[in-house]
């Protein structure tokens, strides 16, 4: 008796879809501020340049202040 095996066919591909630069810039542009401020709250929120009194934001971004290896007392 003969076995009949079903030989792989090849799909057709598409080809990979390409973003222009004038998509992505602006988004990278928000990107790029938002991660300064995240970095200003965490590594420079405290004292002379404080935007915010108090302690209040130096207590919210104690610990990421500590896993980024800023000092802060």
């Amino acid at each position: 008796m003969a076995q009949s095996v079903a030989q792989p066919t090849a799909a057709p591909t598409a080809p990979p879809a390409t973003l222009p630069l004038k998509d992505i810039a602006p988004w990278a542009v928000f990107g790029g501020v938002l991660m300064l401020v995240l970095l200003y709250f965490i590594g420079a929120e405290q004292g002379a340049v404080a935007l915010v009194s108090g302690e209040g934001v130096h207590e919210w971004v104690h610990d990421a202040r500590h896993l980024l290896g800023y000092p802060c007392h």
